[in-house]
């Protein structure tokens, strides 16, 4: 059976560039991979003369003898008429390749053992509360996490012993195992990736060198905190493997509502109640703020919804922002329950304001009739 140009088989220039001509066999390797096309015989045979093509064009003595002789100078060289040997050719002539595609790097030649991993981040909910938030606190925590062994340091091996190397896998803690014509590397099924097998283990953690403590750690909480504001911990987390750094802590925060104050961002809103003379007629009053009280104007004819600010009353600002402001929103409260006076009082008010608001439109009737006269008298 005849075969194929190989720059056709990629579907490149005969005067195509190394990365033209690797980038078009991830392409097809990609496409035509076993374990995307399971059962697949085709699938297979086209990956196999993809891989072939590349093995030949990547290699610039080869490409050169292939551009002179075509397949005829080929034999000979390795290829047997052509064609790989046998199947796992294939996957050692492309390790790299293939470790670049699909994650197996380091499978045709085995793992040199078990690489160091970092320990898990661990997340602490605080609840806190408003002034705690406004002001700040050092705050004492209990957090409950995994830690290294103290009796084995981490190893799993009783006093006096020391891990083993794994002999079903070497140390390397990886296992090669064939997939359809390839083989891909494995955690090793006796020492589960290790590399290592505890033959007498500790008697605290049972081997596993990982033990469950209750750690407790100072936190500053800086004041002007809001609800999922996270504070990090580093190195707090949980231990790391294989000689890996530990992972942190992350603190998120939440504030509690307060009695007196909303929260807006940074900014503080107070409601303030004032009754009817005050808004009318203006008052200065006291107002509670997140340190000492404060005296605050309102002024005459205020109506109710109004808002007062006070500036740098209100939450402090984080990360070199400004402090907030307090707003003050006046409502005005209508009287109950008046006495007879009161109410004389305000019936006499109500007359007085009614013939206050009549006044205008008399003289804006007298305005209209003097120009009529005016204007009739012509």
């Amino acid at each position: 059976m005849s075969q194929r140009d190989y720059y056709e088989v990629l579907g490149v220039s005969r005067d195509a560039s190394e990365d033209e001509i690797k980038k078009a066999y991830r392409k097809l390797a990609f496409q035509y991979h076993p374990d995307r096309n399971p059962g697949d015989s085709e699938a297979e045979d086209k990956f196999k003369e993809a891989a072939e093509a590349y093995e030949v064009l990547s290699n610039a003595q080869k490409r050169a003898q292939f551009d002179q002789f075509g397949h005829a100078g080929m034999n000979g060289g390795g290829f047997g008429g052509g064609g790989f040997h046998n199947a796992e050719d294939v996957f050692s002539s492309f390790g790299d390749i293939f470790g670049d595609l699909f994650g197996f790097g380091g499978a045709a030649g085995g793992s040199r053992g078990p690489r160091p991993t970092a320990g898990a981040d661990l997340r602490y909910n605080l609840k806190v509360s408003f002034r705690q938030a406004a002001k700040g606190d050092e705050i004492t925590l209990s957090i409950p996490r995994k830690a290294h062994c103290p009796e084995c340091h981490g190893s799993g091996a009783a006093e006096g012993s020391e891990p083993e190397t794994c002999q079903h896998c070497g140390g390397s803690g990886q296992v090669t195992q064939s997939q359809g014509f390839f083989r891909v590397s494995v955690p090793c099924p006796v020492c589960h990736g290790r590399g290592q097998v505890i033959k007498n283990p500790c008697p605290r953690c049972k081997g596993e060198g990982i033990v469950q403590e209750t750690r407790d750690l100072s936190v500053r909480v800086p004041a002007g905190v809001d609800n999922g504001s996270r504070l990090r911990l580093r190195g707090e987390g949980e231990p790391g493997e294989f000689g890996g750094p530990p992972g942190d802590l992350y603190v998120v925060i939440y504030v509690e509502e307060d009695d007196v104050f909303e929260r807006e961002g940074q900014h503080l809103i107070y409601r303030l109640d004032v009754s009817f003379t005050q808004a009318a007629l203006g008052d200065t009053v006291e107002i509670p703020t997140l340190d000492e009280p404060t005296k605050l104007h309102i002024p005459k004819g205020t109506q109710s919804g109004k808002v007062l600010r006070l500036r740098d009353l209100g939450m402090p600002g984080l990360g070199g922002r400004p402090r907030g402001d307090l707003l003050v929103e006046v409502q005005v409260k209508t009287p109950k329950d008046l006495t007879r006076e009161q109410e004389d009082l305000l019936r006499e008010f109500a007359r007085l304001e009614e013939e206050k608001q009549k006044k205008p439109l008399h003289k804006v009737k007298s305005f209209f009739k003097k120009t009529a006269d005016k204007v009739m008298g012509e």
